[in-house]
């Protein structure tokens, strides 16, 4: 009875990760960003040796940034590419180094691959009025989205 709980409850996970899909934005680059985040927050270290090169660069955020539209939506932005698809980034806050939450529901901060100087890399930020890219301490944990390549 454990072997066939053990099983399904596999089987239902990997149904749970093959759910999760890419969007195509219309982006000049192709990249395909996930439609949703990862489980949890995590470190920039902790982020970048769980994902590597699914972790998305800073150019992939900026063109993000500077190609899509960005609309605020109580908790989060939707972001919509050129080609009408969209993908949901929520404010889910951040933590510091000590792992205390900061700024809930109004602020949302993700991870990018790129190392930005001592002890910082990049990520992107926002609130209900701003976003854009700035750098973070590697200690603090920040939301994860992924990318691929078409």
């Amino acid at each position: 009875m454990k072997k066939i709980l053990l099983i399904i409850t596999m089987c239902l996970m990997a149904l749970t990760l093959n759910a999760q899909q890419y969007v195509d934005l219309g982006l000049p680059s192709g990249t395909l960003w996930k439609d949703a985040n990862e489980a949890e927050m995590l470190s920039f270290d902790a982020a970048f040796l769980t994902y590597g090169e699914s972790l998305p660069s800073k150019a992939q955020f900026d063109e993000l940034v500077e190609k899509c539209t960005w609309t605020w939506n109580r908790n989060g932005y939707k972001v919509t590419g050129s080609n009408g698809n969209s993908i949901f980034l929520p404010a889910a806050g951040f933590r510091d180094c000590n792992g205390d939450l900061q700024n809930g529901q109004n602020h949302g901060n993700y991870w990018s691959s790129t190392i930005a100087e001592l002890g910082r890399s990049w990520s992107c930020y926002f609130t209900s009025t701003i976003f854009g890219m700035g750098s973070a301490e590697r200690c603090s944990w920040r939301a994860v989205r992924l990318v691929k390549s078409k």
